[in-house]
C-alpha cells in the first residue's frame, strides 16, 4: 500500500509508484489538499479516501490537511490518519488553500473540501488530464458540463441562480471555457500554482483561480463530477449573499471593460447621438416630444459616459503596470500611440470649440440688448456649449493623470 504521509512515513511513500507516472526523487508525484475548519465530522473519511484513491492509481502522494485554526480536534485527526497538517494562520477558503498548495510537495496538485461532498476516490480523470499535460482540470458538477448533483447536495438558490449567474458572467468577462466557476474539486500542476500568483483570502478564491489561469494562457480541462450531500451537521462555512458579492465584485475588478468602458460607452453613445439630434430642434417620437430638457439629460449622460469610459483606461492601465492583469495587444497599440500632447490637444480642441459657442450664445443675447431669449433656441447652445467645456476639461486632466499612472513602466513608448 501506498503511504500518504509526508513527511513521517516518507521513504514508504516513495517505495512504491507506478513506473508510469514516477515521481521526482525525494518527493510524491501528487499532493491531495483539503482545506479544513472544524471538519471532525468527515475528516477522517475524506483522508481515508483519498489514500485509497493513491492506493489505486499507484501513485507516490501525500494528503495535506491545510487547518485553518480548527478547535473541534481536527488536526489530531488528521495526523492519526496519516496526513501531513499545516497550519494556516490567516483565515479564509483562500488563505487555507493557499497555505495548503504552497506547502505540498507533489508535482501535481488536487484541491477539494473536508466536508465529504467531493468523492476523492474519484480523482482517476484529473490525474489522467494531469499526465495529458494540462495545467488546470476543473470539476463540473452542472449539468451543463455532463456533471450531477445528487439530492440535497446543493441549496437551489446556488444551483438556479448563483452558481449559473456567476458562471455566465466569468465566462462572458474572462472568454473562459469552464461550465462551473466554483466547483471546488480541481487538479493542476505546481509550477502552474506558482504562475496564477493567487492572492485571495476568501471563497472568491475559486473564480480567481479560473480568472488567472486564463490570463496566463494555461492549458484547462474540464471533467464531469457529481457532488454528494456533505456529511456535516452544521451548518456550511459559505454565506451565500455575501460569499456571491464577493464573487461578483472580484470578477467586476479585475474587468474594467464591462465594469467600466462598456457602460461608460454606451452612456456616451446615446447621449451624443440622441442630443446632436435635438441641438437641431425638437424631435417627436410616437406622440412624444422630446426638446431641451431631454438634451440637458443627454449632456450629463455624454459627461458622465466620457468620465466612465477615461475610468476604464485609469483601471486597465493600474492594473497593467502592477500585474494585476496582462498587458494584451490592443492596449500596448493604444497607447504606444498615445501622447500627453495628444490628449491635451483634443481637450484644448474641446474646450476653444465649447468657448466659441458659449461667446456665439453672448453675442446673440448682446444682439437682443441682453434681454430675455427664446428658450428653447438658447439652451440649444449653451447646453452643448458647456457639455464641451466640461468634457474637454475632463480629457485634459485623464491625460495627465494616465501619464501618472504609466511612469512606473514604459507602456506609453512615444512619451
Amino acid at each position: 500500500m501506498v503511504s500518504a504521509v509526508f513527511p513521517g512515513v516518507y521513504a514508504s511513500a516513495l517505495a512504491v509508484h507506478s513506473p508510469l507516472i514516477p515521481a521526482r526523487k525525494g518527493f510524491p508525484k501528487l499532493s491531495i489538499v483539503m482545506p479544513c475548519l472544524n471538519e471532525a465530522e468527515t475528516l477522517g473519511g475524506c483522508i481515508q479516501k483519498a489514500q485509497n484513491a493513491l492506493t489505486e492509481l499507484a501513485i507516490a502522494g501525500e494528503v495535506v490537511i491545510a487547518d485553518n485554526g480548527s478547535t473541534d480536534g481536527s488536526q489530531e485527526i488528521a495526523e492519526r490518519a496519516g496526513a501531513r497538517v499545516v497550519d494556516v494562520g490567516e483565515r479564509g477558503y483562500g488563505s487555507a488553500l493557499r497555505g495548503g498548495m504552497s506547502a505540498a510537495l507533489g508535482e501535481w496538485i488536487v484541491i477539494g473540501d473536508a466536508d465529504d461532498s467531493y468523492d476523492f476516490r474519484s480523482i482517476a480523470p484529473f490525474v489522467r488530464k494531469l499526465d495529458e499535460g494540462y495545467e488546470l482540470v476543473m470539476g463540473c458538477r452542472l449539468p451543463r458540463g455532463q456533471g450531477r448533483i445528487m439530492k440535497g447536495a446543493m441549496p437551489w438558490k446556488h444551483r438556479w441562480i448563483g452558481n449559473p449567474v456567476l458562471t455566465f458572467l466569468g465566462r462572458l468577462f474572462f472568454k473562459s471555457l469552464a461550465n462551473d466557476f466554483h466547483c471546488g474539486l480541481r487538479g493542476l500542476r505546481k509550477d502552474a500554482f506558482l504562475k496564477m500568483n493567487l492572492h485571495s483570502n476568501g471563497m472568491e478564491f475559486a473564480s480567481e483561480m479560473v480568472m488567472k489561469a486564463t490570463f496566463a494562457k494555461l492549458r484547462v480541462a474540464e471533467v464531469p463530477i457529481t457532488l454528494h450531500k456533505d456529511g456535516r451537521s452544521r451548518p456550511p462555512h459559505l454565506r451565500s449573499w455575501r460569499d456571491g458579492w464577493r464573487h461578483l465584485r472580484f470578477m467586476l475588478l479585475h474587468c474594467p471593460t464591462w465594469l467600466f468602458f462598456i457602460p461608460g460607452l454606451t452612456l456616451l453613445a446615446v447621449g451624443l447621438g440622441f442630443g446632436c439630434r435635438l441641438v437641431a430642434g425638437p424631435l417627436v417620437i410616437a406622440g412624444v416630444g422630446f426638446d431641451t430638457n431631454t438634451l440637458l439629460v443627454c449632456a450629463m449622460a455624454v459627461i458622465v459616459g466620457t468620465q466612465v469610459t477615461m475610468f476604464a483606461l485609469f483601471a486597465r492601465v493600474f492594473a497593467a503596470v502592477h500585474g494585476l492583469l496582462p498587458v494584451n495587444e490592443r492596449l500596448e497599440k493604444v497607447f504606444s500611440r498615445f501622447s500627453l500632447e495628444g490628449g491635451l490637444a483634443a481637450g484644448i480642441g474641446l474646450i476653444v470649440l465649447g468657448l466659441s459657442i458659449l461667446i456665439a450664445a453672448v453675442l446673440l443675447w448682446r444682439h437682443l440688448g441682453y434681454g430675455p431669449m427664446s428658450y428653447p433656441q438658447s439652451l440649444r447652445m449653451v447646453i452643448p456649449a458647456v457639455t464641451l467645456l466640461t468634457v474637454g476639461v475632463q480629457i485634459c486632466f485623464s491625460s495627465f493623470f494616465l501619464r501618472l499612472l504609466a511612469i512606473p513602466t514604459n507602456l506609453f513608448r512615444r512619451t
